[in-house]
């Protein structure tokens, strides 16, 4: 019995000393006790945060509730339910400051009451007051800086101030801490929030309320700048609507050796009935004071030192009020060491151009409001980020921006042909103009647009470059690249990428074209005197784009169709004309054995075919293997044609071409040879048998006949042209023998007979051929009286006027005889004569 109780004990020892330790390791839920002063007419609510399930209360005494109110004079003790209230509750603190039946509390806010529950608060301070009177809230140093509504501040700290004009209230903004609006005025009364977190150590206002005089206009907000810095402010009740007929005014503090520009970003206008909205500025030193400018103008830039501005609405239409709402950037710099250099961009020989100077990444990037910024000027007050140039004006501009690498441009043209009469012979460069190029500005894109009618095609050329064909994103060598579409209004074909320095000479397109100029380097500048690219109006043409290729005999030349990345639209057709030279083959080949399409409609078909007469044409359908890779000895075309494709499945050509010298084949070198050396062969044979010949027979001698007439009547029609056009006094063959026979002699040394000798004729050319001179065997033969007659007719067997004979040695004495016994008769010809006497073979 006695170690049984012993053993009880034991185990309510160890039970108490459990609840003990547990009762420690419980937190106990804390107590808060508020106590208001009357005076202080503040009352303290809390309450329930929206869309949070009650799993927490509120216990006063023993009393569960999920809400709060402690008004003016009560002492309120109580706890929460939970360990951790501000997951559940909020808390609000108002303070009603009432300054038209007495006197303001001015001075610095406090946050009153003290030690109160870590819940998210927000303290209110709403300050009633005549509007014949204004309010100033002033700032301590960090100031403020205006957000856009749902925007959070980075500590969870904001302000809101609304201004209250008798039953009207109006939203001047929400800000927060660390910025540079030091004071904001207003008229009538305002209700001032303060929100902090739970956990936020601050345990003052951070501004003090003062009274000041009327200040005629709904608000003045100061912003202080001191050094480089950006700033962005909205009209009150941004994004709704300002208040009709309202003026406001923005004051800016900036040191007199800074400079600053504004920006509208964001900006609405209402209709107006009365009146008009504007903005005004109040710039110190200026002689136009106010300046006004329209929402839609550029506004002031450059302005040294502080300033005002103002905006001012109008009477609106009440059935179509509108909404005039605006947010606009101010930036301060340090003057730029080059803001007086000026570049002058003339544009006066420009038409349908257009150049505008941006920040890098415009117009999709735009660049955030606390970056570095950069500003183009027209005149010293006139600066933006962005600014367009229009051609036929001459600009002076300027920079206001210290890197200027971080400016480009961009530049638009338009070619277009009306009559094509007027167009054809024209020729267009498409280069950059000097203008563009000359400033220290790079250029980041020239678009030239080209407008042709219908019926009237585009072409371009690169006449020394060429172009090359960019495939799979190869990189160009110079330091930028063409892009270039054909486009209809329904349709558009992208015709591909193309580098400077290639072997395509040029581009037929059948459509309106873009071309894009992109540079990708800082070499342009230099580069840019090397363009070459030209363009102008052509006749139709059947394909809807053709390429002209001369290839490069030392590179391997790639071309692919268009659109690759989408494949081909249905039913087109595209063509490569590859020029050949004559003393090189080109060898083509295919990147796949296939086009790698189904179709729906119709079929797609490459050809193939050189360009000489009888050349066999080479057809691939779809369906059927591209041709393996084969050589090609003329100019040829290839062609590839679309058919309707079914889907997910498209058509991309690729091919390539290299140029190698002709290769003459051996069998041929040996035929030619084995010929020459036939030829050669039988040419000597017939030498020798001609030298043979003449050293056995004597040479060939000419007399003349004198009984023979050259002119044949009745056939006058025989010689159709006349004597001095006709070649019938030229001798077509003369024989050796005839021409060196007077160089003949016996071997005896006796003279040999006179022979014909060849002499040009120098004399008076008639409209018939002469008759040839008279020679004879002899010096001393005298001519017959009957030469100088009527010359007999002659016959159609057209006898010869000369006869030649063999000459045989030991027959000279005969000849001299036969020549004495026919002094007196030349009826007979010489010929028959010696024919007689067997002279002739």
């Amino acid at each position: 019995m006695a170690a049984g109780r012993a053993l009880a004990a034991l185990l309510a020892a160890l039970l108490a000393a459990l609840l003990a330790a547990s009762a420690q390791l419980l937190p106990l839920q804390a107590s808060f006790t508020i106590s208001l002063q009357k005076v202080d007419n503040t009352t303290v609510m809390i309450k329930l945060r929206p869309g949070v399930p009650s799993s927490c209360h509120i216990r006063i005494k023993s009393v569960s509730r999920s809400e709060l109110t402690i008004k003016p004079g009560e002492n309120v003790t109580f706890t929460f339910t939970c360990s951790t209230p501000e997951k559940y509750f909020i808390m609000e603190i108002q303070k009603n400051i009432d300054c038209v039946s007495g006197p303001c509390p001015f001075g610095d806010v406090h946050l009153y009451p003290l030690r109160l529950p870590r819940l998210n608060r927000t303290y209110i301070w709403d300050v009633k007051a005549s509007t014949k009177a204004g309010l100033e809230l002033k700032f301590s140093a960090p100031w403020l800086r205006q957000i856009e509504p749902g925007e959070t501040c980075p500590d969870f700290i904001s302000y809101n101030i609304n201004s209250c004009i008798d039953k009207a209230t109006v939203n001047i903004g929400t800000f927060c801490r660390n910025g540079s609006v030091s004071r904001v005025k207003l008229l009538g009364g305002v209700v001032m929030s303060l929100h902090l977190p739970w956990n936020s150590p601050l345990t003052t206002s951070g501004f003090n309320i003062a009274n000041r005089a009327s200040i005629k206009r709904l608000c003045i907000i100061e912003s202080t700048l001191k050094g480089e810095s950006s700033i962005t402010l909205m009209s009150p009740n941004y994004p709704l609507g300002f208040p009709e007929d309202e003026l406001m005014t923005w004051q800016f503090v900036i040191p007199s050796n800074m400079r600053a520009s504004v920006f509208f970003h964001n900006y609405s206008l209402s209709n107006c009935e009365r009146k008009e909205e504007r903005v005004e500025y109040y710039i110190p030193g200026s002689l136009s004071n106010p300046e006004v400018f329209k929402l839609s103008d550029s506004q002031p830039a450059n302005i040294a030192g502080s300033f005002n501005m103002s905006l001012q609405g109008c009477d609106q239409d009440a059935q179509n009020p509108g909404i005039l709402r605006l947010l606009f950037q101010v930036v301060v710099q340090h003057p730029q060491l080059d803001e007086n250099v000026t570049h002058l961009v003339d544009l006066s020989k420009e038409r349908n151009m257009t150049v505008t100077i941006h920040s890098e990444g415009w117009p999709g990037h735009t660049p955030l409001m606390s970056e570095p910024i950069c500003l183009i000027c027209k005149d010293p007050r006139t600066c933006d980020r962005v600014l367009t140039l229009a051609s036929g004006t001459v600009y002076r501009i300027s920079f206001l921006c210290k890197d200027l690498s971080r400016l480009r441009i961009t530049a638009e043209k338009g070619i277009s042909c009306v009559d094509f009469w007027r167009c054809q012979k024209k020729i267009y460069s498409l280069s950059v103009p000097k203008a563009i190029t000359q400033l220290p500005i790079q250029l980041h894109k020239f678009i030239w647009k080209l407008l042709a009618p219908d019926l009237i095609n585009i072409e371009i050329t690169s006449p020394s470059l060429k172009l090359q064909q960019r495939i799979q994103e190869q990189k160009c060598n110079m330091s930028y690249s063409y892009s270039i579409f054909s486009a209809t209004p329904e349709t558009e074909l992208y015709v591909g990428a193309f580098c400077p320095g290639g072997s395509i000479e040029k581009i037929q397109m059948r459509n309106n074209v873009t071309i894009s100029l992109k540079t990708f380097g800082k070499g342009f500048i230099n580069e840019s005197n090397t363009q070459d690219l030209k363009m102008s109006f052509v006749p139709h043409i059947k394909d809807e784009c053709t390429f002209t290729v001369s290839p490069n005999p030392k590179a391997k030349v790639e071309l692919q169709s268009p659109n690759p990345r989408y494949g081909l639209p249905p039913y087109v057709s595209i063509s490569w004309y590859i020029v050949v030279p004559g003393k090189q083959i080109a060898h083509l080949g295919f990147s796949k054995n296939r086009m790698g399409i189904a179709c729906e409609t119709g079929h797609a078909y490459v050809n193939i075919k050189e360009e000489t007469p009888g050349a066999e044409e080479i057809v691939r359908r779809e369906d059927e293997p591209l041709p393996n890779p084969r050589n090609m000895y003329h100019n040829f075309w290839v062609n590839v044609s679309n058919c309707k494709p079914v889907d997910r499945t498209q058509l991309t050509l690729q091919f390539w071409v290299t140029l190698a010298d002709k290769q003459i084949d051996l069998g041929i070198i040996l035929g030619i040879v084995a010929g020459a050396g036939v030829l050669v062969a039988i040419g000597l044979t017939v030498c020798c048998v001609k030298k043979k010949k003449k050293k056995t027979q004597n040479p060939m001698v000419g007399v003349y006949n004198a009984n023979v007439n050259t002119q044949m009547p009745g056939k006058k029609g025989l010689f159709t042209k006349g004597r001095q056009t006709s070649e019938s006094h030229v001798y077509a063959v003369i024989d050796d023998a005839v021409v060196y026979g007077h160089l003949l002699k016996e071997s005896n040394g006796s003279i040999a007979p006179e022979v014909d000798v060849y002499r040009p004729f120098d004399g008076p050319i008639g409209s018939l051929p002469p008759s040839p001179p008279p020679f004879s065997f002899r010096k001393d033969i005298k001519f017959s009286s009957n030469t100088e007659e009527e010359p007999p007719p002659l016959t159609d067997t057209e006898h010869d006027n000369y006869t030649f004979a063999h000459q045989k040695s030991g027959q000279l004495e005969d000849n001299e005889d036969a020549n004495e016994k026919d002094k007196g008769d030349t009826s007979t010809p010489l010929m028959e004569s010696k024919e007689q006497d067997g002279l002739v073979e």
